[in-house]
């Protein structure tokens, strides 16, 4: 993903562009698929884990990316590619394979409509599939 769209995905969130930022969502857009801190860190070798961490709660708290609990090694984050910063128009289903533990976006499928009870208000929605990815099989 080129920079200025990095850039201009970061603004329409209301996150300020800096080097860091950049470089953490750049490897998050380049994996194609969520990843766990351990990921992040192997990576980012040049970024602590502190700094990598405080950006990632940024990123969430500003909706850039979406994180979900595989029950692998913990929570993955993904870079998130809605059009609004109130709104989430990227909502899809993950896969998580038993054997190489690793999560794979399916963008294609998107997350079925749930009916929750009066009283309930969803605010996110990880749709998770569970079983063994084509290379593990």
């Amino acid at each position: 993903m080129e920079e200025q769209h990095l850039i201009e995905l970061m603004q329409r969130h209301g996150v300020k562009p800096t080097a860091n930022r950049i470089v953490i969502a750049r490897a998050l857009a380049e994996a194609g698929r969520p990843m766990s801190m351990t990921e992040l860190e192997t990576v980012l070798e040049t970024i602590d884990k502190s700094n990598v961490f405080r950006t990632l709660q940024a990123f969430r708290d500003a909706r850039l990316v979406h994180m979900l609990d595989d029950t692998g090694d913990g929570a993955r984050y993904e870079l998130c590619h809605s059009h609004h910063d109130d709104a989430d128009d990227d909502v899809h289903v993950h896969f998580y394979c038993e054997k190489c533990h690793r999560t794979f976006c399916l963008e294609d499928i998107p997350v079925p409509p749930v009916s929750v009870p009066d009283g309930f208000d969803v605010h996110t929605v990880n749709y998770l599939l569970k079983g063994v990815c084509p290379n593990c099989r």
